[in-house]
């Protein structure tokens, strides 16, 4: 038996387990689990600090740092998904028909959950979490860069659920480096594993589409926009761009493209630029742009409009109205987060209705596209499928369902 095969087993054992897991006892572990993080902080960081020293891609360094804050971020995550309701078992829909044959539509885990990850190691709490609480058991295939802080993260959870009488396999962590075992996950897994969800850019994501024989709950790259429109608020639109950039440049709902319709160019568009450059922005800027920098800008090239930069780097291009901004976004978009700045409740609703984003937004930074601040604790990823799930996929998010259908002995005619 491979070596997969041998985990995927483990998983579907733990599964079979996990059904008669009161949530009561899953709630503990969520709370164990907390405490563990505090108290093996130290040890965290020291693990976080070699796979630092050792990124190679040094863009990749902000998504990789655990320090204090971000610890406590990922304790404050699973704070708040331990106190959530039990998704299982809810009664989604129910009716009776004529015959008086009764039928429920109820909420039931989805099985076993691959994860194929990158950089960010607080997804390895987050996800084990959320799958753990949603009635699910998880595989995990975190990056190479971050293999010491996702390794002992994986590990805090499973000594925690050992603690607590619960097949320690609810959550297993892939240590094999190979990068053949992705290909082998993708296509030799379909008997063990029920959905895979890839979190990472475009070539991940692409690889994972391509080779998988299990469904995939996609989580493509954030080529995020603004959309300027003339009627926006100058300092509202000020701020919200600013931080839509520079808050955090390197997570998926960091803006990339920012779109400005040609009739704000001479109202908003300096003050807005120069406040980007001030903040230590590079911009990559179209012609009509650049005239107002006296050519003092880097030109935006084709490729910038396909770009996911995830570092201090800004293209903006002018567009006739909001319908050719649109008509950008469904061009060059990823379907992730989209934002129209605008007082014109018209034109946002326009806006709203255009995009086929996942997130669609009005007034509001694009970096407010995450789990936890939609209230749902945290995220396994932000599903860009057109399909359900879409956007970011919760607990809530991470079931299924079944029909459950009841009579008195009734026969069909």
């Amino acid at each position: 038996m491979s070596y997969l095969e041998t985990i995927g087993k483990k998983a579907k054992k733990a599964f079979e387990d996990l059904k008669s897991i009161k949530h009561s006892k899953i709630k503990k572990v969520l709370e164990d689990y907390n405490k563990s993080l505090l108290k093996n902080k130290k040890t965290i960081i020291q693990e976080n600090r070699k796979d630092v020293k050792n990124v190679k891609r040094k863009h990749l360094v902000d998504r990789l740092v655990l320090n204090d804050k971000r610890i406590e971020g990922i304790r404050q995550s699973i704070n708040e998904i331990s106190k959530f309701k039990d998704p299982i078992g809810q009664v989604l829909e129910q009716w009776q028909r004529p015959n008086k044959l009764k039928i429920k539509k109820v909420s039931t885990p989805i099985g076993v959950i691959g994860v194929i990850y990158e950089s960010r190691p607080n997804v390895t709490a987050d996800v084990a979490a959320l799958c753990l609480k949603s009635g699910n058991c998880s595989i995990l295939r975190g990056g190479s860069e971050a293999f010491n802080s996702n390794k002992l993260l994986a590990n805090l959870f499973r000594d925690v659920l050992k603690k607590n009488k619960i097949n320690k396999n609810c959550v297993q962590f892939i240590e094999n480096k190979n990068r053949k075992i992705v290909n082998n996950l993708l296509s030799k897994m379909s008997a063990y594993i029920d959905v895979i969800v890839p979190r990472g850019g475009k070539g991940l994501v692409a690889k994972v589409q391509k080779f998988s024989n299990i469904h995939v709950i996609g989580h493509l790259e954030g080529l995020c926009h603004i959309y300027l429109d003339k009627s926006a608020n100058i300092d509202m639109a000020r701020k919200l761009i600013i931080n839509a950039k520079m808050r955090r440049t390197s997570i998926c709902g960091a803006v990339e493209t920012l779109l400005i319709d040609e009739k704000a160019v001479n109202s908003h568009a300096k003050k807005i630029i120069q406040s980007l450059i001030n903040s230590g922005c590079e911009v990559r800027a179209d012609n009509k742009i650049n005239k107002l920098f006296k050519g003092k800008l880097k030109k935006a090239k084709e490729r910038d409009w396909r770009t996911e930069y995830l570092d201090s780097i800004i293209s903006v291009k002018t567009v006739k109205n909001i319908k050719d901004g649109i008509d950008h976004i469904l061009k060059y978009g990823t379907m992730h987060t989209d934002s129209i700045i605008t007082n014109n409740k018209k034109n946002a609703q326009i806006f709203l209705n255009g995009v086929n984003s996942s997130i669609a937004m009005h007034n509001v930074s694009t970096q407010f596209a995450d789990g936890g601040e939609f209230g749902f604790g945290g995220e396994i990823g932000i599903s860009t499928n057109k399909l359900p799930p879409r956007g970011p996929v919760g607990i809530n998010q991470l079931t299924s369902y079944k029909y459950l259908v009841s009579g008195k002995g009734i026969v069909r005619p």
